[in-house]
């Protein structure tokens, strides 16, 4: 699992080994890495090498050093919620610019639909197109705003689920748990809005049903310029 340290970075090679076999799930939460000795000999290093490039994993969150009989260095799990917590903090204390979060979105959005696209199955097209039902109802009268900004946000996380990365959907969650104050301050409440943003949305499940990569990238961009463009100009 692991080798010799590179003699020029002796101490940064063995945290990212280290640090690379949890991430990539070689060694997974609870696992104890080998003793102190017997890690000292793979890598090449000396001891207090060693010690330090642990303390930096502890540090970080990834391991976890007990003392006494049985202990060791244990694997922790892997949190996502310090950088999350971060980033929704950012969004609701309004720390970052409707620009900022526009641009954001554009390309991490446009990635989610196309990974979709490649990975969405026969039933995930059947829950996007209900979702596009709820809007479609929604948009009837009684018109209901929340019903329809509630299905588009229903609607972008199924996509999230879809594409498969655990990264791009965690941190799309974390900004859709918390945009809901930049539409409610800058989107229009008319009806022919979201009828504008609900044909957008028809045209990108249909890209995502046939996988259309790179159209259901652009469809979902220019959908997000629509809202992005009330957000921006409002935030001027």
């Amino acid at each position: 699992m692991f080798e010799k340290a590179k003699q020029n970075r002796m101490f940064q090679d063995v945290v990212e080994q280290i640090q690379d076999a949890i991430l990539e799930g070689r060694v997974v939460q609870g696992d104890k890495l080998p003793p102190e000795r017997e890690l000292k000999e793979i890598f090449d290093v000396s001891r207090g090498t060693l010690r330090e490039a642990l303390r930096v994993l502890e540090q970080k969150g990834l391991i976890e050093i007990r003392l006494g009989v049985g202990g060791g260095a244990f694997v922790r799990e892997v949190a996502t919620a310090p950088v999350t917590e971060g980033l929704a903090l950012l969004l609701r204390r309004n720390k970052v610019s409707p620009a900022e979060l526009a641009e954001f979105r554009k390309d991490l959005e446009a990635s989610i639909a196309g990974l979709a696209a490649r990975r969405a199955g026969f039933d995930d097209i059947i829950i996007l197109r209900d979702f596009l039902k709820d809007m479609a109802q929604a948009l009837e009268e009684p018109f209901d705003w929340e019903a329809v900004i509630a299905a588009d946000n229903r609607l972008h996380l199924t996509l999230g689920e879809i594409a498969g990365n655990q990264v791009y959907r965690t941190i799309q969650a974390t900004i859709h748990g918390n945009i809901h104050p930049y539409f409610d301050r800058y989107v229009p409440r008319d009806k022919s809005t979201l009828e504008g943003n609900y044909r957008d949305l028809c045209l990108l499940v249909d890209a995502v049903e046939t996988g259309d990569e790179a159209g259901a990238a652009r469809c979902m961009q220019a959908h997000l310029a629509r809202y992005d463009g009330f957000i921006v100009d409002g935030g001027k």
